[in-house]
């Protein structure tokens, strides 16, 4: 790493450390079946679904509040139609109850819900953010989330994303944009770490 390829957050001498779970809320995001075999599949979407899993068991045996959003378009829109089966929460994220599930209908989960006002209920000033994709919702939010007030780390392995036209008549693989949202999150907006284990 060159002298001058350092993040903001280390400029300002800010904790690398990710946020403490008595401190924080576990937010699972869009985390439904059109990305796993709906409408818009998403590349790595089975093992970022297994880590998100384990990362929510890890909540659930440490008492993190979790809290699940989900994306609803109009009914019978082609993605996330709530009236259908791609908007349903796969099982392996599965809500039990006493957590909360949200409804957002733009990327960030707080534009237009009342994600913000409930965790303030909560009274936790950190967030532990995952699901997808990287490179929409979970950018979004994270950006939003310090904007709040709220400190927040990005799990990296638990959220996930697709390829995208360049804009120059190629495709941007998954892992690079994958690779490189997350990247600039760790910059200013979010501690980055790389699975569950950060908690070990």
């Amino acid at each position: 790493m060159t002298p001058s390829a350092r993040t903001l957050l280390d400029l300002a001498g800010a904790p690398g450390h990710p946020s403490a779970l008595d401190r924080s809320v576990l937010v699972l995001i869009d985390a439904q079946r059109d990305y796993l075999d709906g409408a818009l599949p998403l590349v790595g979407i089975e093992p970022a679904l297994e880590e998100a899993a384990k990362l929510l068991a890890l909540a659930r045996r440490d008492g993190v509040p979790v809290v699940h959003i989900v994306h609803h378009s109009k009914p019978g829109a082609a993605l996330f139609d709530p009236t259908g089966p791609g908007s349903q929460i796969l099982p392996a994220v599965a809500p039990v109850e006493g957590e909360a599930i949200i409804a957002k209908g733009l990327p960030n989960a707080f534009a237009g819900t009342g994600l913000d006002r409930h965790l303030k209920q909560i009274g936790r000033p950190e967030l532990i953010l995952a699901g997808f994709m990287t490179h929409m919702c979970i950018s979004a939010t994270a950006r939003a989330a310090l904007d709040l007030g709220y400190r927040n780390t990005v799990v990296a392995k638990a959220t996930a994303t697709r390829d995208l036209p360049d804009g120059a008549g190629g495709v941007l693989p998954a892992a690079e944009l994958h690779r490189a949202n997350l990247i600039a999150l760790a910059d200013r907006f979010s501690i980055v770490v790389p699975d569950h284990r950060a908690w070990a």
